[in-house]
């Protein structure tokens, strides 16, 4: 057993088999990329294109970072700004690039006991929640979305007490569903939400706020840092879906015609 197969077994990841010739590819990348088929829709042109197998481990960011500051993966692509800042700035990323944006959303149950519905600032419909009976669960990661929450609650200067808080350590996915079965409100990306299947069981009821902003950017691990990285098909990755053509492909996902993500790559310097 290599030890890339053992890795993916201790996390639970089936690894999509090379073909001989092929080059591999490790990408860590949030649960959002993948939750919401995105990646699905767009890693099988890059790799007809450049005979490169993307291996995909999809998990918080926090855990995608730490995945490619380890040496791991060999680029990585998440959504939590002020940790790629510091991944970069620590010397562990290189050739960081904007990627694309959506936005985070507060869903509850449709009832919205806490009297919340239509609001656009999610630091005071936090407060609102605090002061109201009804339970939040956190996804208890450290991933984009994890850190984010945080930083709302933080700034609302209050926090729902146990038992009404509860913090998951699981996948927006999972978290989404456990909040259906609770009863619960929770914070998401709008794309993880649009494919949730029991939408009924959970509405938006905050958004617009631009502290929900959400931009997505990819990494290329640092090859100084490890050596045995693909750090030729990282670059190719990264030139690719930040293109023209990466760029019209993201803009072309529409489940349900549905846009749940935004171009928004710049002009490489």
């Amino acid at each position: 057993m290599t030890w890339k197969t053992a890795f993916a077994l201790c996390l639970g990841i089936a690894w999509p088999l090379a073909s001989a010739g092929e080059q591999v590819l490790r990408l860590s990348t949030t649960t959002s990329t993948d939750n919401s088929g995105l990646l699905a829709w767009l890693l099988p042109v890059f790799e007809a294109k450049t005979g490169t197998k993307v291996q995909v481990i999809a998990v918080g960011s926090g855990k995608a970072l730490e995945l490619a500051k380890n040496g791991d993966v060999d680029v990585t692509l998440v959504h939590a700004r002020a940790a790629e800042d510091t991944f970069v700035a620590e010397g562990h990323g290189i050739k960081r690039r904007d990627v694309m944006y959506n936005d985070f959303v507060l869903v509850c149950p449709p009832s919205d006991k806490a009297d919340i519905k239509g609001g656009s600032d999610i630091v005071a419909a936090l407060r609102r929640l605090a002061s109201s009976e009804v339970r939040f669960v956190s996804r208890g990661d450290n991933s984009g979305t994890d850190q984010m929450e945080k930083s709302y609650w933080k700034a609302a200067g209050v926090r729902p007490p146990p038992p009404r808080y509860l913090s998951a350590g699981q996948g927006m996915a999972q978290v989404l569903g456990m909040a259906a079965e609770l009863q619960a409100c929770t914070l998401t990306d709008r794309a993880t939400y649009a494919t949730f299947k029991d939408k009924a069981a959970l509405a938006i009821l905050v958004q617009g706020d631009p502290r929900m902003f959400n931009p997505y950017g990819i990494i290329a691990v640092n090859p100084a840092r490890h050596p045995g990285i693909n750090e030729r098909a990282a670059h190719q990755l990264i030139d690719w879906i930040t293109s023209g053509e990466g760029q019209a492909r993201i803009a072309a996902f529409r489940p349900n015609g549905q846009q749940l993500f935004f171009p928004s790559a710049l002009p490489a310097r």
